[in-house]
């Protein structure tokens, strides 16, 4: 019974944000319902998976290649104008994500246990994902709004990446001013979810405040490596190739 009413406030909640939306007519149509569908189903089976990952440790370099494969497919389809932006995606993910996996764990600043890893990693990965889309779409944005700039770059016989390089710090910086501002509020503002999730599973609070600070230091690396990999690659192909259609 609890199961059940607990599934029937969670819909409660949903139907408010759709009916919210079409009262304030924002544009999202059946969007927040068919995500959060889409979230229940998905979590449903991740945790079917994480029950067997985590009885069987060598499966987490299995579950983390999905992640990453996974966003990596997400942040490429939705910087997709950039020429190769998939590819752009593909690298710029990885070596985020890579980098940071790599100094969290070398560091001992997390045991390293397959639930850490799996717990991490998906923090990790989900924000490199978010980045190469942010930072993406940042830059072609912005490319275009300062087409004639870089066009005049480009007849003074500058290379195409030395006539997006300003164009390309902007948009990683954009891309990461989110971030950053949360980590700043992070105990006054909010209270991040790896530091209450660290407290529900018993952890004490000096404890969970060690794990969310290790995370939030950990986004901070990946994002701003993905952001500076996608917009360095981005920047180097012709601006006539990311100009928008007559």
């Amino acid at each position: 019974m609890d199961h059940v009413w607990w599934g029937l406030g969670l819909l409660a909640v949903t139907l408010t944000t759709l009916g919210l939306a079409r009262l304030a007519r924002v544009p999202l149509g059946w969007l927040p319902f068919t995500a959060m569908l889409r979230a229940v189903v998905q979590l449903a089976v991740i945790a079917l998976i994480l029950r067997g990952v985590l009885a069987v440790p060598w499966t987490v370099a299995l579950f983390v290649v999905l992640m990453l494969s996974t966003a990596s497919w997400t942040a490429g389809g939705r910087i997709s104008e950039i020429p190769r932006g998939r590819v752009y995606a593909v690298i710029g993910v990885l070596s985020g994500a890579l980098v940071s996996l790599v100094l969290v764990f070398a560091l001992r600043l997390v045991d390293f246990e397959t639930r850490y890893v799996v717990a991490v990693a998906g923090i990790i990965v989900g924000n490199a994902m978010s980045a190469a889309t942010l930072a993406g779409r940042n830059f072609v944005r912005d490319a275009r709004a300062r087409r004639d700039e870089v066009e005049a770059w480009l007849s003074l016989g500058a290379t195409p990446a030395q006539a997006h390089d300003d164009i390309g710090r902007e948009a990683a910086r954009e891309a990461l001013l989110p971030t950053l501002d949360q980590t700043r509020s992070t105990g006054l503002v909010t209270l991040p979810g790896a530091f209450v999730g660290a407290l529900f599973g018993g952890a004490s609070p000096f404890a969970a405040a060690q794990f969310q600070l290790v995370v939030l230091a950990g986004i901070a690396l990946t994002m701003l490596t993905t952001a500076i990999v996608v917009t360095r690659l981005a920047g180097r192909s012709p601006y006539v190739f990311i100009a928008p259609a007559d």
